[in-house]
């Protein structure tokens, strides 16, 4: 079992914006489980929460780009990658700018920051999205195409070819996410000098200068592109190497700009928001065939995490038969909704319940068509709950167990005479001063039936 894992200490990065040119403070904060990563935008009134969703992406030029509500958050990808290089779940990262600091056009000095805030693990469980079958997206107008197929671990393997010959055909993997500060992290961002150019004429890479970004030179270089360099990027003289790149950098690896586009994929990839155990091959990878293929991954994982029920074999011996469940629980027929509890630990319960006609509430919901009510699953969800909470004190038959809240309640399918329930509750928080926090699902039929979010409170019967 993997824990899930944020960092210890807040720390904080001051940089420019590529594109705005914006001076920008972040903030990378500890998050609670379940979180995951959200960027906070403290410039605006109220601090709105922009979460790393690929369903927020409206547009990929020039980098990634998300949007909520109106708020804006511009290339996050380079800290997005380096906290899944990182290994970390959950993290909050506050910004007083909409774009997110270009630094020198890599994730070294995030990886930097994250390693000197330290990190810690968490109560919770980490899931992983394991790939079962093969899961492609192509964008037949580019030639560009993602692969996901099965594999023990998450890898990463890019391959690029940009028809030039000042950078030609590249390759680059990542057999290990462990692997990513040492041959990954220092990649840099590039760019070709006829793009440069365009985006020079139209005001744009405010924020860029010659120790962000390799800069490719596919073409001759004109006396006004030239004068044009020499004041955008405040240089008295600037010269071509005989790689092919403006003399202001020296390349990291030969295959730096492959390294980057595999940076890039495990930056926009991390919008799925579940971890992966499966291997990317991406052809010709860009921002846009890669996080319309992290819509498209979260949307299966979505369908698959909604019907994925927990099996058990109902033949054993039960952790606790009704006999226990009514030592611990102040509840009774015909209000004791729950027969068995399956399985236990300090985060988790698995309860069950058999569905037979002869249950109270059939005499007057439907008796004709019965279908047990929503708000007795949610119930029984509670009860399969409170023994988890109960199970903490070491008099439980002196507690009762009250409802703070409920939320997030959906219903999926009809339960019916006949049907077996699973419980499943999980918790989202720790238990503290008796009050449970936790994710419930019912399951029956090989189907979620029910799910809700559930706070409730034991207390000492007066």
């Amino acid at each position: 079992m993997v824990k899930q894992k944020t960092i210890q200490n807040e720390i904080s990065l001051l940089g420019v914006g590529l594109h705005t040119g914006n001076e920008v403070t972040m903030t990378f904060k500890p998050a609670p489980v379940n979180n995951g990563f959200s960027f906070v935008r403290v410039d605006l009134e109220g601090n709105p929460v922009i979460e790393a969703d690929a369903n927020y992406v409206v547009n990929t030029q020039r980098g990634t780009n998300l949007e909520k509500l109106g708020v804006k958050i511009q290339t996050p990808e380079h800290v997005l990658a380096a906290l899944i290089g990182c290994d970390l779940d959950n993290v909050i990262i506050e910004l007083n700018a909409s774009e997110l600091p270009i630094m020198d056009g890599s994730s070294k000095f995030f990886v930097e920051a994250l390693e000197k805030a330290g990190v810690v693990e968490q109560t919770a469980e980490r899931y992983y999205y394991v790939v079962k079958e093969v899961i492609s997206f192509a964008d037949e107008s580019t030639g560009s195409e993602i692969i996901l197929m099965p594999a023990d671990d998450y890898q990463v393997t890019a391959m690029v070819d940009f028809g030039t010959k000042v950078l030609g055909t590249q390759n680059a993997s990542l057999k290990n996410i462990s692997d990513f500060k040492a041959e990954i992290a220092d990649a840099r961002t590039f760019s070709f000098l006829h793009e440069l150019e365009t985006l020079l004429d139209n005001g744009l890479i405010k924020g860029g200068d010659l120790n962000n970004a390799i800069v490719y030179v596919d073409k001759e270089i004109s006396p006004k592109t030239m004068d044009n360099l020499k004041v955008a990027f405040g240089k008295d003289t600037i010269s071509v190497k005989p790689n092919g790149i403006l003399d202001n950098l020296t390349l990291h690896y030969p295959n730096e700009a492959a390294r980057h586009k595999l940076l890039d994929v495990i930056g926009d990839l991390a919008l799925v928001g579940t971890r992966i155990k499966g291997k990317v091959i991406a052809n010709k990878p860009g921002h846009f065939v890669n996080t319309q293929f992290a819509k498209k991954l979260a949307k299966i994982i979505k369908i698959e995490q909604r019907n994925q029920v927990p099996v058990y074999d109902l033949n054993l011996e039960p952790l606790m038969d009704i006999h226990k469940i009514m030592n611990i629980l102040p509840h009774r027929p015909p209000f004791l909704f729950i027969d068995r509890i399956i399985e236990m630990s300090d985060n988790h319960v698995v309860g069950m319940k058999n569905v037979t006609m002869n249950e109270s509430f059939f005499v007057g919901h439907f008796p004709d068509a019965p279908v047990m009510p929503g708000v007795i699953i949610v119930e029984a969800m509670a009860q399969t709950g409170g023994i988890l909470v109960l199970s903490t004190v070491p008099d439980p038959e002196n507690y009762l167990t009250f409802f703070m809240k409920i939320d997030n309640v959906k219903f999926k399918h009809k339960v019916l005479p006949g049907d077996t329930l699973l419980f499943k509750c999980e918790l989202i928080t720790p238990i503290r001063r008796g009050i449970c926090h936790m994710q419930a699902k019912a399951y029956a039929n090989g189907k979620l039936v029910a799910e809700a979010e559930l706070m409730a409170q034991i207390a000492k019967k007066q």
